[in-house]
C-alpha cells in the first residue's frame, strides 16, 4: 500500500509524548509538529507534554504577515497560503524511515521571505519528499514569528522583553533544540545536521552563526541567495520610538505597553502599519530582523564571525540575474551578435559597455552576452565579500556557487531570485518552468551537491567537475548551468565595473504597507 494513516502509521516517540505521522510512497511525513511555545515578545518556552497519541498530518499554522501578498509571478515561483497565527512555532519533518539507528543526515530549512514574511510550505518546491526518498536524508522545515512578532524591540518596557527583538531568531534555536533532543527516533543523525535557506532563510543561516545559543546545534550551513551588505542607513527607527507610534492609534499610554501583549492580531496589524507609516512620513524606516545584543552578537560583515561559526563547513552562492527586472531584449537567442552587444553598450554607456562586455565573455563564456544587462547589483558582492572572508578566517572549508541558467521563459530570463530552489530540494519536476533542457541533470547534480555537502562537508558529486574549497586569494565558483562549470576569482574583474557603471537595485524592506482602496486589489507583489 502506497498510502497509510491508520493504525498501523508510523509512531514516533519524542520527549513531549508521540506522534502518528503518515506513509506516502516509501516516506514517512510528520506534519505540523509543536516544537515551542511564546507569549507575545517574549523568549520560546517548551511545550507541555502529553497523554496518547497526537496526529501529526497537518501543517501548523504560520505567522501573520503585515499585509496580504498579491500573487504575481507565479509561473517563475509557485507559492502556497496557508492561515496564520501568531502562534507559528510548528515544523514538518520527511524521512524514509523512523530507524533510529539509521543516523541519516538531516537538513534543517528556513525559508525566505526576508525576517517578514514567508513560511516553511509558501513555495510548492520547499517540500521534502524528493530528498528523504532520493537523497536518503531527514528533511526538516520550520515555521517561526516575523515581523513584528519576531522582531519589535521592546527591551525599553520591561526585562521580561530583553531580547524581543530576536525573538523570531530564538524561535529558531529552539527548533533546533527539537531536532537535537527527537531527530534520532525520526532516523536521523543529531550530530550531522546542515541549516540551509534561501534569501531571508539563508540571512538566518548567517545569523545563527552568530547566536552563541545555537552553537553545537548545527553542523554545517548553506547560505543561497542570503548575503547582503550590512544596512547602515542611519534613519532606521528604534523600539523606543517605534512602539509609542504604535500605541498612538490603540489609545495605549506610553507607561502601560504591556498591554500590546493582548491587543487581538488584526488590530494590533492595523496599528503597527499605521505606526510604520507615521515614521516613514518623518524619514525613519523600520527594519524588521535581528538586534546585535548579547545574543545575537553581530553581522559578521560588520564585524567579526565568531570562534564557532569559522568551524562550520559552510557553502553560500546566488545567481545570476536575482532581482534584475529583465530589460527589453526581444527573443535573445535571435538577436545578432551586433544587436546584443548594442543593448549593452545601450545599458552602461560606450566606455562602459565595452568593458563589461569583454569581462563578462570572460567570465561566463557559454551565456548570451545581453544577460550581461541583468547580473546582479544586490547580492553578489556582498555574497563574494562573505566568501573571501570566511575563507581567509575559518578552519573549515568553504564552498561558492553561482547559478547561471538562462531559462526559455519570455523570450529568455536569466536566473532570478528562487530559481534555484527546485533544483537543490530535488524538485524541479514540480515546477514546470523547471521542465526545460537539461532540467534533469541540473536536478541531480544540484540536489547531489547539496547532499552530499550535508552527508560529508563535501559537495562534489558524479556529473560535477572538480569543486575545490575556497582558500585565501583563490576562490573557487561552481557555475551551475546547462554545462558546468568553475572559476577561479571569476568576479573580481566584473565587480568593479558593476559598481562603476550599474545603477543598483534597491528594495526599501521598510517601505510601508500602503493603506487599502476599496476599488483597488490590495497587497503586494512576492518579492520571494
Amino acid at each position: 500500500m502506497d498510502f497509510c494513516f491508520s493504525k498501523t502509521s508510523p509512531i514516533v516517540e519524542t520527549t513531549k509524548g508521540k506522534l502518528r505521522g503518515f506513509h506516502f510512497q516509501g516516506v514517512d511525513h510528520f506534519y505540523g509538529i509543536r516544537y515551542a511555545k511564546a507569549k507575545r515578545f517574549q523568549m520560546p518556552e517548551p511545550i507541555e507534554p502529553w497523554e496518547g497519541v497526537k496526529d501529526a498530518g497537518s501543517y501548523g499554522m504560520i505567522c501573520p504577515v503585515l499585509g496580504e501578498p498579491m500573487p504575481t509571478g507565479e509561473v517563475m515561483i509557485p507559492h502556497r497560503f496557508w492561515p496564520s497565527s501568531e502562534h507559528c512555532q510548528y515544523l514538518n519533518v520527511w524521512t524514509e524511515n523512523c530507524d533510529p539507528a539509521a543516523k541519516k543526515p538531516v537538513m534543517f530549512w528556513m525559508h525566505g521571505g526576508g525576517y517578514a514574511a514567508g513560511s516553511s510550505i509558501e513555495q510548492i518546491c520547499y517540500d521534502g519528499y524528493n530528498l528523504a526518498k532520493q537523497d536518503g536524508v531527514v528533511v526538516v522545515s520550520v515555521n517561526h514569528r516575523l515581523n513584528v512578532f519576531g522582531y519589535l524591540d521592546m527591551s525599553g518596557f520591561g526585562e521580561k522583553y530583553h531580547n524581543s527583538g530576536n525573538v523570531g531568531m530564538a524561535d529558531l534555536v529552539e527548533a533546533l533544540r527539537w531536532v537535537r533532543d527527537n531527530i534520532a527516533n525520526f532516523g536521523g543523525d543529531p550530530n550531522n545536521v546542515t541549516i540551509f535557506g534561501q534569501s531571508g532563510g539563508g540571512g538566518k543561516v548567517t545569523t545563527l552563526g552568530q547566536i552563541p545559543a545555537a552553537d553545537g546545534l548545527f553542523h554545517k550551513a548553506i547560505v543561497m541567495s542570503g548575503v547582503m551588505a550590512p544596512d547602515r542607513n542611519k534613519n532606521l527607527a528604534t523600539g523606543k520610538e517605534l512602539v509609542p507610534e504604535i500605541l498612538k492609534p490603540l489609545n495605549i499610554p506610553l507607561d502601560q505597553a504591556e498591554r500590546l501583549e493582548k491587543v487581538p492580531v488584526p488590530q494590533f496589524i492595523w496599528a503597527v502599519n499605521k505606526a510604520v507609516r507615521a515614521l516613514y512620513k518623518q524619514g525613519r524606516r523600520v527594519n524588521w530582523g535581528p538586534l546585535p545584543n548579547d545574543y545575537y552578537l553581530c553581522d559578521p560583515l560588520e564585524e567579526d564571525f565568531t570562534a564557532h561559526s569559522l568551524t562550520v563547513p559552510t557553502m553560500v552562492g546566488s545567481v545570476l540575474a536575482e532581482f534584475a527586472m529583465k530589460g527589453d531584449h526581444g527573443e535573445c537567442e535571435e538577436l545578432s551578435t551586433q544587436e546584443r552587444e548594442a543593448l549593452v553598450r545601450e545599458a552602461y554607456g560606450p566606455e562602459g559597455g565595452e568593458k563589461i562586455l569583454k569581462e563578462f565573455r570572460r567570465v561566463y563564456p557559454n551565456t548570451n552576452e545581453v544577460f550581461a544587462n541583468d547580473i546582479d547589483a544586490m547580492f553578489l558582492a556582498p555574497t563574494v565579500d562573505y566568501v573571501k572572508k570566511k575563507a581567509r578566517e575559518a578552519s573549515a572549508p568553504v564552498y561558492n556557487y553561482l547559478f547561471a541558467k538562462i531559462f526559455d521563459y519570455d523570450g529568455g530570463r536569466a536566473a532570478w531570485h528562487c530559481s534555484d530552489i527546485p533544483y537543490f530540494f530535488h524538485n524541479a519536476e514540480l515546477i514546470p518552468v523547471c521542465h526545460q533542457k537539461n532540467y534533469q541533470m541540473l536536478d541531480k547534480v544540484m540536489s547531489g551537491a547539496f547532499v552530499n555537502f550535508a552527508r560529508t562537508g563535501n559537495p562534489n558529486t558524479e556529473g560535477l567537475p572538480q569543486w575545490d574549497a575556497c582558500t585565501e586569494g583563490n576562490m573557487v565558483t561552481m557555475v551551475f548551468d546547462d554545462q558546468c562549470y568553475t572559476g577561479v576569482n571569476m568576479q573580481d574583474g566584473l565587480l568593479p565595473l558593476l559598481e562603476e557603471y550599474k545603477e543598483p537595485i534597491h528594495f526599501d524592506f521598510g517601505a510601508p504597507q500602503e493603506e487599502e482602496d476599496e476599488d483597488e486589489e490590495s497587497g503586494r507583489a512576492w518579492m520571494f
